[in-house]
């Protein structure tokens, strides 16, 4: 689902191993199945939903919303896995079953409750939240934290994690922007994860997000 534009390529070369987005570029969502691609453009009226796939068919349901002209993410990484008994790298969800969709209120209700080709889907829910009828609302993901998470897993590295707050050790509380490397841009904050130096990104309700090994170098403090 990676068609990317204005990217940053790596000192110039003529093939380089990864790109780099710059914080206001995201790329398309495309139908696997069909080649249908949508690009995210900021609207007033449409809110980031968190929707739950269940049994894993988170794929199968973005193809479905993307090829009915509305954008999808779901972050995925590389891993290594055994595959008729040989070492391969394979792409797999980062959060199983969840997929984020831009939308309007009304298509997002629409998707989850009309749609019977989407009959196993269902919204996350805001369990900090009641609405009049004292029950949760969706939840909804603002624009800002979806796109520094966008930035942090477009490239699908392997070593990405979706963490337990408890696998965070956290070196204080400054905000921290990337300068440089595969995940310019990402802003968290800096945490030993694994034993390694890793920056350390937050999805409201959803959970935490680590990246690879930082370098200190590579890591700037945002003035509050």
């Amino acid at each position: 689902m990676s068609t990317l534009s204005n990217v940053e390529t790596r000192r110039g070369e003529a093939n380089p191993p990864c790109v780099r987005l710059t914080p206001d570029t995201i790329p398309e969502a495309k139908s696997s199945k069909t080649g249908v691609s949508v690009r995210y453009v900021h609207d007033k009226d449409k809110n980031w939903y968190v929707f739950r796939a269940s049994y894993g068919r988170e794929d199968k349901a973005a193809d479905y919303i993307v090829e009915d002209g509305t954008f999808v993410y779901i972050a995925k990484r590389y891993a290594r896995k055994s595959v008729n008994g040989k070492q391969k790298k394979v792409l797999e969800t980062l959060i199983p079953n969840l997929l984020f969709v831009y939308t309007t209120e009304d298509k997002a209700d629409e998707y989850v409750k009309n749609t019977p080709a989407l009959s196993y889907l269902t919204y996350y829910y805001n369990h900090f939240e009641q609405s009049v009828t004292l029950k949760n609302p969706p939840l909804t993901v603002s624009c800002k934290e979806m796109e520094n998470f966008i930035i942090a897993t477009c490239n699908k590295s392997e070593h990405l994690k979706f963490v337990d707050e408890s696998r965070c050790h956290f070196k204080g509380g400054e905000l921290v922007r990337i300068k440089d490397g595969a995940f310019k841009g990402v802003e968290g904050r800096v945490a030993r994860v694994s034993g390694q130096q890793r920056v350390v990104l937050t999805l409201s309700q959803v959970g935490l997000v680590s990246t690879a090994y930082i370098p200190t170098a590579f890591i700037q403090v945002i003035e509050q």
